[in-house]
């Protein structure tokens, strides 16, 4: 398994939310660029980073503090938020990032998540947030009446190979990770599953690995000191060797 330390920013800073909820951001490290060099230090190959400003808005807000950290690193990275048209997912592909997150697209614009994968394939994921097991978008503003399991195997028949699910309730509150949504996601569809959300400790990562997800991000608690990165990463890869 895969572990994915996140950069999430908001007017320019490294922030992490409750819930989802914007009011709640409160600022978790001084630079990006430096956040993203340490994460490498300790071992992570994969950088997951969110554009809540573009979330909201439905456009690319922060993006050149994203191509500057891409710049500064030869992390992996994958970047969700705002990204609502081929313009963005061509801008952000054509400017070295590994991967692009379709979130509220998958909801809104299905046929246009359809041509992002015929085009680049597997460097297209979709986002799916779920509150009480209904689909969430517009940067987790707006709630729609889509079941998390059908959307999920939605993407997979239009050919999504990557689904980030989160639950919305668990996101930020160090609570451990939503495992039962995620060995039913699992169990539903073949697409490589990473798990965001609530992940507090290594007791976390070591029932995420359980699940044979392919991958999970963690957030606030990489921030806190509650998970130490370095070992996350070396029981992840473990629990990979023995699958």
């Amino acid at each position: 398994m895969i572990i994915l330390p996140a950069i999430d920013i908001k007017d320019g800073n490294c922030v992490r939310l409750y819930k989802g909820d914007y009011s709640t951001a409160h600022k978790v490290a001084g630079s990006a660029v430096d956040t993203a060099r340490k994460f490498e230090a300790d071992g992570a190959s994969w950088l997951h980073m969110v554009d809540l400003d573009g979330a909201k808005d439905g456009k690319r807000v922060n993006s050149d503090l994203i191509l500057s950290v891409r710049k500064s690193c030869d992390l992996h990275i994958e970047v969700g938020g705002g990204i609502r048209d081929m313009e963005a997912v061509d801008f952000y592909l054509e400017n070295g990032i590994d991967r692009v997150i379709l979130g509220s697209a998958a909801i809104k614009a299905p046929d246009f998540v359809k041509a992002a994968v015929k085009k680049y394939a597997d460097r297209v994921a979709v986002s799916i947030d779920a509150r009480d097991g209904m689909v969430s978008a517009e940067g987790w503003i707006d709630t729609s009446e889509v079941d998390f399991i059908t959307l999920a195997k939605e993407m997979e028949a239009i050919g999504v190979k990557y689904l980030i699910f989160t639950d919305i309730s668990k996101d930020g509150m160090l609570s451990g990770p939503n495992l039962t949504m995620l060995d039913e996601l699992q169990a539903a569809v073949k697409c490589k599953i990473i798990a965001s959300g609530g992940v507090a400790n290594l007791k976390d990562i070591i029932n995420l690995t359980a699940l044979q997800l392919y991958g999970a991000i963690s957030g606030k608690a990489v921030y806190t000191g509650g998970l130490d990165l370095k070992q996350a990463i070396a029981v992840a890869e473990a629990a990979e060797e023995k699958q």
